[in-house]
């Protein structure tokens, strides 16, 4: 099943709990608008380019951005840059986008783009080249009341910087609120760095409430040690929380007794990896998804946990903190186990959030402390959670489903 199948059986399950009017689901199942254009870019001459190219020719790169729905506001979505960005993945995503800013009800709509590029293989320059090309073919599409585009896989807040340069020269518009993501000292927010992890922190303690868990005796195990999955494990750990396992793309680490993120981030910026750390178990791949544990966040790529390895997880809470870890099939395995799983579309939503709050904060040439940026963080990542969770009760079905029919209800509202 591809990415966008998923996607709109997700919708169609929701639409369907929900009572809804094929011809409403057929409108939510259309993007408002799909842009496919070539990104030209010339290569560096000699010396220059990483891929070693020397004859100063252009290269062309396929280009994407999907606007799926902004009943609820601007088109709002990360832009990557990949080998294997396709229309179809781009597609899901902004599908997805539109989900996630309705379940956390923040005036936002859905929209995704993406260069088909492995941007390892382009210099410093090729890169920036490619980045303002990417907005001189869209610049006409996008703009603070429009679609606000911001970083994804492979893109940074240099990349946000060219492109809202680019922007600028083209527009005019000076309010720097197009593109979210940027440096700080371009008017990029407070607090961003950290915002998906802490998010999901957030999350984290509202489900351990309601399952009547305690926090210093919950085990917990993070697949994947990147900006997000670190900064979670740190904040759980601080809010006393035992995390027992951590992982990279090379292995996992596993300690019943407790790992500290912070020294374990120490021996991997020194040694290359987290199994390089001494006096702990060692674990394969993806063996540590199925270590002990009372919450399982997976925090890497998508499809970790699939039909094949799904029976063996351990927790009974996953929280899912990458962008689709879960398969559909996986996903009827665990709800059968009574394992809970809290949906990326809720608890990823921190990084959108603050995503938003630098939108605003350009739009109202304002700067917000990082303490000010969490405290408005905090009660919109609780609330959405408490939202979900009555939704799951009330209809009897599970968190990803009452996460959907919340956020479409919502869609659907503003559609009217």
């Amino acid at each position: 099943m591809s990415a966008f199948e998923n996607a709109m059986r997700q919708l169609d399950i929701a639409a369907e709990k929900l009572g809804l009017d094929s011809s409403v689901v057929d409108k939510l199942k259309q993007p408002d608008n799909i842009f496919e254009f070539d990104v030209p870019v010339r290569m560096s001459a000699k010396g220059g380019s990483a891929s070693g190219r020397d004859d100063g020719s252009e290269k062309i790169f396929h280009g994407y951005r999907v606007q799926f729905n902004n009943a609820r506001g601007p088109y709002k979505g990360g832009i990557r840059y990949h080998p294997q960005v396709d229309l179809d993945e781009v597609k899901a995503l902004a599908f997805w986008m539109a989900i996630k800013t309705a379940v956390v009800d923040i005036p936002m709509g859905g929209g995704k783009g993406g260069i088909e590029v492995n941007p390892k293989e382009l210099s410093l320059a090729e890169l920036e080249r490619l980045s303002r090309e990417w907005v001189r073919k869209m610049y006409e599409h996008i703009g603070p009341k429009v679609d606000v585009p911001a970083p994804d896989v492979n893109t940074t807040p240099q990349i946000m910087a060219w492109m809202a340069d680019e922007y600028a020269k083209l527009t005019g518009d000076t309010t720097g609120a197009t593109f979210t993501g940027k440096p700080l000292d371009k008017g990029g927010s407070e607090g961003r760095e950290a915002a998906t992890g802490q998010g999901g922190f957030y999350v984290l303690d509202e489900i351990i409430k309601k399952l009547s868990l305690n926090p210093t005796d919950t085990r917990v195990i993070v697949q994947g040690i990147g900006n997000v999955g670190y900064h979670f494990a740190q904040l759980a750990r601080q809010g006393g929380y035992k995390i027992v396992g951590l992982s990279d793309s090379k292995g996992g680490i596993y300690n019943p007794n407790g790992l500290d993120p912070e020294e374990v981030m120490r021996v991997k910026k020194e040694k290359g990896s987290v199994i390089n750390v001494d006096g702990v178990e060692k674990v394969g791949g993806l063996a540590i998804l199925q270590k002990e544990c009372d919450v399982l966040v997976p925090a890497a790529l998508e499809n970790q946990i699939t039909a094949d390895n799904a029976a063996r997880v351990k927790a009974k809470v996953i929280l899912e903190m990458a962008n689709g870890p879960t398969t559909p099939e996986a996903d009827k395995i665990l709800h059968d186990k009574g394992i809970s799983v809290v949906p990326d579309v809720l608890a990823n939503a921190g990084g959108v959030t603050v995503s938003y709050f630098e939108w605003e904060q350009n739009l109202k040439n304002e700067h917000w402390t990082e303490a000010e940026v969490l405290a408005k963080l905090e009660p919109i990542m609780r609330e959405s959670f408490r939202a979900v969770w009555d939704t799951h009760e009330e209809h009897g079905v599970d968190l990803r489903t009452a996460a959907f029919m919340l956020a479409v209800k919502r869609i659907v509202e503003a559609m009217k």
